[in-house]
């Protein structure tokens, strides 16, 4: 069940990333670390209701953000649709436990289906170059690879900004 996202969710999304972030540095994949994702970034979410949780058994096991806003970082992209009515998505999170049983698939599957609903033109998002298991997961949907932006505090390596027009 997808659900929007509350205060009392936020200790189990930081499990669930912390879990993830743990996963994918075992696997060399060096996208989250002990900086992103935070407890900040969460509580932010929840206030400006862009969080929602995906439950199984009234257990957090999954979350993403949906955002109408874009973040500076992004202003230097060319997109595929104009720069306004356009879903951002952040901080999508599968604890490891339960990826790949469609439960991503799930997540986008909503987004989307939000983002129709709420009439946005696109659904943009960004994801860690070396995460070649996002990158086939977005491209499969029908994602267009953009540009190359950084995120310093995380990584060396670019992250891909992908696009969905709607």
């Amino acid at each position: 069940m997808i659900r929007a996202g509350n205060i009392s969710d936020i200790d189990s999304i930081l499990n669930v990333t912390k879990s993830c972030a743990l996963y994918m540095i075992g696997n060399e994949i060096y996208q989250w670390n002990e900086t992103y994702p935070d407890r900040k970034s969460f509580l932010n979410d929840v206030k400006n209701k862009e969080l929602y949780v995906y439950c199984e058994k009234d257990k957090v096991i999954a979350c993403i953000s949906l955002c109408n806003k874009m973040d500076k970082v992004y202003e230097q992209v060319v997109w595929n649709t104009e720069n306004r009515n356009n879903l951002y998505i952040h901080r999508l999170a599968v604890h490891p436990d339960f990826q790949k049983k469609g439960v991503g698939k799930s997540l986008m599957n909503y987004a989307e289906a939000f983002g129709k609903k709420c009439n946005y033109v696109s659904v943009r998002l960004d994801t860690f170059s070396q995460n070649k298991r996002n990158l086939k997961f977005y491209e499969s949907r029908g994602y267009t690879r953009l540009e190359e932006i950084y995120f310093p505090k995380q990584s060396e390596f670019p992250f891909y900004c992908y696009e969905l027009i709607l």
